[in-house]
């Protein structure tokens, strides 16, 4: 397991080059020149020529692309082109918002998601299955800016118990992890349920069943455990995802967190904070996406076979 785990560290050294590579092609052939964004549309081509060459603009695409390769091996991720500070500086500062944010929803969802899958799974084919089923379709279904705007109308304009935007006390997170969650908890039902049915089919619950366990220690005790593999799994991409895919959410609620951030960098084509953004929402999905294998594995201690498989 030791070096499985270790071998999967050292495999995140080829996926930041493959995301560096990646984004700065799709920056290369994005319209728009930096240098005429960062000065405006009233720059001289003179002036223009000056700051391309002083940002390494002017520069051949594998060029520049070995360079800034060379940079982040000195842990050198260049300056902003908007106000020339240190990239990380403001990517740190704005980063625990989004974090927070990221694990508020993803425990939102878990305490939502979870039971009312199970729910379903155990009231098969029941009125309170086709209503829980109805409702996480319609949840799954809903655009997140919409129901983030349906949020605020209610509770911001309507019953005005909740703040609509900013960042002040602890309620100004309550209306973004709700619209982040509810999605993702309708999914983690659907996942919970498929995964709880499956789970009672096996050999092993029709054996307990037989030797006259209760209906309550089969579920939380033999079905559940094993079920919750694949929700362990959605529930650490769901984690990612919401790290990098919380810019509609945080631009609706007015959150100064790394997607506004990064929202803004994309519009003025500020390539180092892009990439510094992208390497490390790359290195997090990788050691997010480890840990969930190591969670599969203390669920389900027969999966150790697996790794170990591996490690020969």
């Amino acid at each position: 397991m030791a070096k499985y785990i270790a071998g999967r560290i050292l495999l995140i050294a080829p996926t930041l080059v493959a995301v560096i590579l990646v984004i700065f092609f799709i920056l290369n052939i994005t319209p728009g020149d930096t240098a005429t964004i960062i000065l405006g549309p009233s720059a001289t081509p003179e002036e223009i020529a000056i700051l391309e060459h002083d940002l390494k603009l002017d520069r051949p695409f594998f060029v520049r692309f070995l360079s800034y390769l060379g940079d982040v091996l000195r842990l050198d991720f260049g300056r902003s082109y908007r106000n020339n500070l240190p990239v990380f500086d403001e990517i740190f500062a704005k980063f625990p918002i989004t974090l927070k944010l990221a694990l508020f929803s993803v425990l939102a969802s878990m305490l939502i998601g979870i039971p009312v899958g199970v729910i379903s799974a155990v009231r098969r084919f029941s009125f309170i299955d086709y209503s829980l089923t109805v409702a996480a379709l319609f949840m799954a279904s809903v655009p997140a800016f919409f129901l983030g705007l349906a949020l605020i109308l209610i509770f911001c304009l309507g019953l005005g118990v909740l703040p609509s935007s900013g960042l002040g006390a602890v309620t100004s997170y309550i209306l973004p992890v709700v619209t982040l969650a509810l999605p993702s908890s309708a999914l983690l039902a659907r996942m919970t349920r498929a995964s709880m049915l499956e789970t009672m089919r096996q050999d092993y619950i029709r054996t307990a069943k037989a030797k006259g366990a209760g209906k309550t220690r089969i579920i939380f005790k033999h079905a559940l455990k094993p079920a919750l593999l694949p929700v362990v799994v959605v529930l650490g991409s769901n984690f990612a995802a919401q790290l990098g895919g919380s810019v509609i959410v945080e631009t609706v609620f007015g959150l100064p967190g790394l997607g506004s951030h990064i929202l803004r960098a994309i519009r003025m084509k500020d390539t180092p904070v892009i990439m510094a953004v992208a390497i490390l929402l790359a290195v997090i999905f990788k050691l997010v996406m480890l840990l969930v294998d190591v969670i599969q594995v203390n669920i389900d201690p027969r999966l150790r076979g697996r790794f170990v498989k591996r490690e020969v």
